[in-house]
C-alpha cells in the first residue's frame, strides 16, 4: 500500500507539473489570437496602416507562444493513456469523445490557419487575410472549449450511467455533455482569462517602449487597445467567476467548503473569511478575519440558504459510503453471475454512491467487513486540502481585482493621451505581465486540487485512476518532464525577450488591397 501511495503522489505530481507548465502558455495562446483580430479588425474598417503593423509584431510573440503551447500540451493527451489507465478505461467513452473533437476540428482549424496568418500578409487581400486571423481566433477557442468539456464532466459528471456489464462509464447524452453548466461557465471563464492575460501583456510591452521612446504611435495605439480590451475582460473574468463559484457550491460542496475555510455550517445570512489560517487536523481556523453577512449572498446569491461545513460534509460522506458499500458487493458478485437478479436489484438500489464506496476500499480490501474507523478515515478524505485552496482561491480573486483597478486607470490615462506623463505608470505595466499568469495557475488549482479526492467527481477516487508503474519509472519521467518543460520556458522567455527588443518590423508587403475603392468613415479614422 505504501508502495501504491507513492505511485498515486508521483503521478498527480507528474501531471500537475506538466499542466501548470503547459498552463501558462494556453491562456496568452486564447488571449492574444483575439487582440490579433480585434486590432486587424480595425486595420481592415479603417485602412490605418499603424494597426496593420500592430497586428504583424503581435503576431510574432503569439507564433512563439503558440508553438511551445502546443509541444507542451501534445505529451498531457498521452498522459492519460500511460500514468492514468484505469482512469482512460473507466470514461474512456466520454472523455474520450471532446478530445478527439478538439483534435480534429480545433486544433488543425487553428494549426493550419496560424501557417497562412503569419505569412499571408502580401498575398492575401485584407478581407481574406482577416479572415484567417478570425479562423485562429476561432481554432484557440474551440480548441479550449472541447478540452474544458471534457475537464467540466470530471468536477459535474453528466449525461452518462455506468454498465455493470462493462464496468465503465458510458455515454447517453452528447448533448448533456457539451451544455453541462459546469463546463460552459468553465469554458467562458476560462477563455476570459486568457484575453486579460493578453491584455496585460501587450500593455506592459508596450509600457516598456514608451518608456525608452521606441516605436511611441504603435505603443500608444497598442497599450489603448489593450487597455480597453482588458477591462471588459476584467469585468467579465470577475463576473463570470462568480458564475462559476454559485454552480460550484451545489456541485461540489466540499470544494466551496475549503475555499471559504468553512469547518462548521453557517447558517444565513453567513460572513466571508477573508483572512484565515485553516488547521485541517482540529478542523478549525485558527485565526479568521470575516466581513459579515457578506458569504451567503456571494455564494447563494441570496439571503436565506445555509452552507454546509467541512464536519456536515464528513458526516454526510460517511452515510454515502455505507449506502454504497451493498452497490459495491453486488457490483462483485455481478462480475461471478451477470444474471444474479437479486444483486442486480442491490446494485440498482445503491449505484448512486458506488463511488464513495471505492474510497473505503483504498482501507479495506473487503468493504462490507470495512470497520467504522476506516470508513471514517475514508470519508475524512473527502475534504480537499483547505489551506491550499483556501489560499489559492483568494490569490485568484485578489490579483483579479487588482488587475481590474490597474485597467481602468491605464484606459482613462490613455484616453486623455496622457500615458508620457505618467512615468509610474508605465514602469508599473511591466511588472503587471505575470500577474493574470500567477491568477491563471492560482485558479487551476482551485479546480484541480478542490475536487480531491475524485478524478471524477462522486464516481472515481484518484487512488484507484492510476497506472501500476514502479516508483523508480514515475521518478525518472517526473525529472524527465520537469527538466524538458523547463527548457521550454527558458526558450520560449529567450524568443519574446528577443523579438521584443528587436520590436516591430515590417511586412514584406501589405496584404493585396480589396477590389473598389476604400472607404471608412472619420470616427474609425481617429481611433
Amino acid at each position: 500500500m505504501q508502495e501504491l501511495d507513492t505511485v498515486i503522489a508521483l503521478s498527480r505530481t507528474q501531471f500537475a507539473a506538466t499542466a501548470l507548465y503547459h498552463y501558462l502558455f494556453v491562456p496568452l495562446t486564447l488571449g492574444l489570437s483575439v487582440l490579433l483580430a480585434t486590432m486587424e479588425t480595425i486595420y481592415v474598417v479603417t485602412g490605418r496602416d499603424i494597426y496593420r503593423r500592430m497586428t504583424h509584431f503581435w503576431a510574432k510573440l503569439f507564433a512563439i507562444n503558440f508553438a511551445l503551447g502546443v509541444a507542451t500540451g501534445l505529451t498531457m493527451e498521452f498522459e492519460f493513456g500511460t500514468n492514468w489507465s484505469t482512469y482512460s478505461h473507466f470514461v474512456g467513452d466520454i472523455f474520450g469523445a471532446p478530445l478527439a473533437i478538439e483534435g480534429l476540428m480545433a486544433f488543425f482549424l487553428e494549426s493550419t490557419f496560424v501557417g497562412l496568418m503569419l505569412f499571408g500578409w502580401g498575398k492575401l487581400s485584407r478581407g481574406k487575410h482577416l479572415l484567417v486571423t478570425y479562423m485562429v481566433a476561432l481554432g484557440s477557442n474551440l480548441s479550449a472549449l472541447w478540452i474544458l468539456v471534457a475537464n467540466g464532466y470530471m468536477q459535474k459528471p453528466i449525461g452518462s450511467s455506468f454498465n455493470p456489464d462493462t464496468m465503465r462509464m458510458e455515454l447517453t447524452s452528447f448533448t448533456d455533455l457539451i451544455f453541462s453548466p459546469e463546463a460552459q461557465a468553465k469554458f467562458v471563464h476560462t477563455s476570459i482569462a486568457g484575453y486579460l492575460t493578453a491584455a496585460l501583456f501587450v500593455l506592459g510591452i508596450s509600457a516598456f517602449y514608451m518608456l525608452r521612446g521606441r516605436h511611441l504611435e504603435l505603443a500608444k495605439r497598442s497599450f489603448r487597445v489593450a487597455a480597453l480590451f482588458g477591462l471588459f475582460a476584467s469585468v467579465g473574468v470577475i463576473s463570470l467567476g462568480d458564475a462559476l463559484g454559485f454552480i460550484n457550491g451545489s456541485a461540489q460542496p466540499t470544494k466551496l467548503a475549503a475555499m471559504e475555510g468553512l469547518w462548521e455550517t453557517a447558517e444565513a445570512p453567513a460572513g466571508f473569511n477573508l483572512i484565515a489560517w485553516p488547521n485541517q487536523d482540529e478542523q478549525r481556523n485558527d485565526f479568521e478575519l470575516q466581513v459579515p453577512y457578506l458569504l451567503t449572498p456571494l455564494v447563494t446569491h441570496g439571503f436565506e440558504e445555509s452552507i454546509p461545513g467541512v464536519k456536515d460534509l464528513v458526516a454526510d460522506a460517511e452515510t454515502k459510503i455505507r449506502n454504497g458499500i451493498p452497490a459495491l458487493t453486488a457490483l462483485r458478485t455481478l462480475r461471478e453471475n451477470p444474471d444474479d437478479a437479486q444483486a442486480l436489484e442491490q446494485f440498482e438500489a445503491h449505484q448512486d454512491n458506488l463511488g464513495y464506496a471505492l474510497l473505503v476500499q483504498r482501507y479495506a480490501e473487503d468493504v462490507s467487513q470495512a470497520t467504522d474507523a476506516q470508513i471514517a478515515r475514508a470519508a475524512a478524505d473527502t475534504i480537499p486540502p483547505v489551506a491550499t485552496v483556501f489560499w489559492s482561491f483568494r490569490v485568484m480573486v485578489g490579483t483579479a481585482f487588482l488587475m481590474m483597478a490597474f485597467l481602468i486607470v491605464s484606459v482613462i490615462y490613455s484616453l486623455r493621451d496622457t500615458l508620457l506623463e505618467k512615468r509610474w505608470l508605465l514602469r508599473v505595466a511591466p511588472w503587471m505581465i505575470p500577474v493574470p499568469f500567477i491568477a491563471n495557475e492560482a485558479g487551476w488549482i482551485v479546480a484541480e486540487l478542490g475536487r480531491q479526492p475524485w478524478t471524477v467527481y462522486g464516481q472515481l477516487p484518484t487512488w484507484l485512476s492510476a497506472s501500476t508503474h514502479s516508483v523508480e519509472y514515475m521518478i525518472f519521467s517526473l525529472t524527465g518532464f520537469v527538466l524538458l518543460y523547463t527548457l521550454f520556458i527558458i526558450i520560449e522567455m529567450f524568443l519574446m525577450v528577443k523579438f521584443i527588443r528587436l520590436g516591430p518590423s515590417e511586412p514584406a508587403k501589405a496584404p493585396v488591397a480589396d477590389s473598389g475603392p476604400h472607404r471608412h468613415s472619420s470616427q474609425w479614422s481617429e481611433i
